[in-house]
């Protein structure tokens, strides 16, 4: 079975706690402030796929992923213990608050990269500044499933996926970099005019599942 089948299934029977939600809706928001406080320019998804090569885990382990961290690695011990699970080698289980880290990073850096591009195509096709709160909606999205067309009938970020996603990820060793490229390939192609005309107001709730 190839390793994102796997991964898929294994996201699929994981419960998610608000506590664990929370504190990754906690990462993006800083994820995407410090995007905006940055000077770092990325036109192309060529341009984006390099940035990520050349600062391989980089991204600092903030207090903020370490929050995650603490609350994601319970979860995911328990997830790998569970007899539904394919079997996992017991050194990931002892090692997956170093792993889930690390996918966090990375993942953090993934992020703001996809921002970052979509940022740029908004200013450059629309000669103003983006919604925030569209391109955060976009970049989870896509970062989650780049082959789809993004759903924006609101504005809901999908935090519980997006905490699946990593901890799989992470607690397993699956790279997630294949996707991100996916991801930035989606966004370069994205017709962001009628993406624009399906997002409603920016009001209601901040999260989805």
């Amino acid at each position: 079975m190839p390793e994102t089948d796997t991964t898929d299934k294994t996201g699929a029977l994981l419960a998610i706690p608000r506590t664990v939600e929370r504190a990754a809706g906690d990462v993006v928001h800083q994820a995407f402030e410090r995007l905006l406080s940055s000077d770092v320019e990325v036109k192309t998804a060529a341009d984006a796929k390099r940035l990520l090569s050349d600062h391989e885990d980089t991204e600092q382990m903030t207090d903020t992923i370490q929050r995650f961290v603490a609350v994601a690695t319970p979860v995911a011990r328990i997830a790998l213990r569970g007899a539904r699970f394919t079997r996992v080698p017991w050194v990931l289980v002892a090692s997956s608050a170093v792993s889930i880290g690390v996918t966090v990073r990375n993942g953090v850096r993934e992020l703001q990269a996809i921002g970052a591009l979509l940022a740029h195509r908004f200013e450059q096709e629309a000669a103003a500044a983006p919604d925030p709160a569209l391109v955060r909606k976009l970049t989870l999205e896509l970062y989650l499933k780049p082959r789809r067309v993004p759903d924006v009938s609101d504005l809901g970020l999908p935090l519980a996926r997006l905490a699946r996603r990593w901890i799989v990820s992470g607690a397993l060793g699956r790279n997630t970099r294949k996707k991100t490229e996916n991801a930035l390939d989606a966004a370069e192609r994205l017709d962001l005019a009628s993406v624009t005309r399906r997002t409603p107001i920016a009001t209601g709730p901040t999260t989805s599942t």
